[in-house]
């Protein structure tokens, strides 16, 4: 049974004062946040040694934060940086009009939108920007090839590097749960990482949401 890892990048400015930050701007890690990133990366290498993995694919998102914890991890598992790919299928849900903003300014600015976003930001849009069913089309069209291949082969392992709703979308649908339900029933921390198996009848779930040791 192939391997998927699914890691959230690690910590930037805007996460860790709790805002929004999808595609329109594209800031590296903060200091803390490279420190946690080389945490994963040393966690990452402790699973992988205890995992068939005679083939290892790591993907990122082309997204600067991605790209940097990807690096990170490369170095930890000892794989060639030049190795890593990227998917721009990948990139973080586009908040539109709410990029920048805490969920209290966009509750403020968007009142009546930023409610319908909260009960189905599976169907609704932020303003100017995706829902999470945007986010998903593009983002399983990468997700879905990736665990074809994991299925094919139990020693084939691949460490997708990506984003918070890019993330929890895809897990919501391995676990069969309502789309829209997504952002209430999961949570995606900074370098948390999920392990999920593919081959058999079903994914098979081991971790959701791991922190680095």
């Amino acid at each position: 049974m192939g391997t998927l890892i699914l890691v959230r990048h690690s910590v930037t400015a805007a996460s860790a004062a709790g805002r929004n930050l999808g595609q329109r701007t594209d800031p590296p890690l903060a200091t803390e946040g490279t420190a946690l990133a080389e945490r994963l990366a040393m966690t990452l290498s402790a699973e992988l040694a205890e995992l068939p993995h005679d083939h290892l694919r790591l993907v990122s998102s082309p997204a600067a934060r991605c790209r940097q914890t990807a690096q990170a991890v490369a170095s930890g598992v000892e794989l060639d940086v030049e190795a890593i790919e990227t998917a721009d299928g990948l990139v973080e849900l586009d908040y539109g009009g709410w990029d920048g903003l805490t969920a209290d300014e966009c509750r403020a600015r968007d009142p009546e939108l930023r409610a319908a976003w909260e009960a189905d930001p599976y169907e609704t849009r932020c303003p100017d920007g995706e829902s999470g069913a945007d986010v998903a089309r593009r983002a399983f069209a990468i997700l879905e090839p990736i665990e074809a291949w994991l299925a094919g082969d139990r020693a084939r392992c691949a460490i997708v590097v990506a984003h918070n709703h890019v993330n929890r979308l895809r897990l919501c649908a391995l676990l069969g749960w309502p789309m829209r339900e997504y952002s209430d029933r999961l949570a995606q921390d900074p370098a948390g990482y999920s392990v999920v198996g593919f081959g058999g009848r079903q994914p098979v779930i081991r971790r959701v949401n791991a922190a680095p040791a």
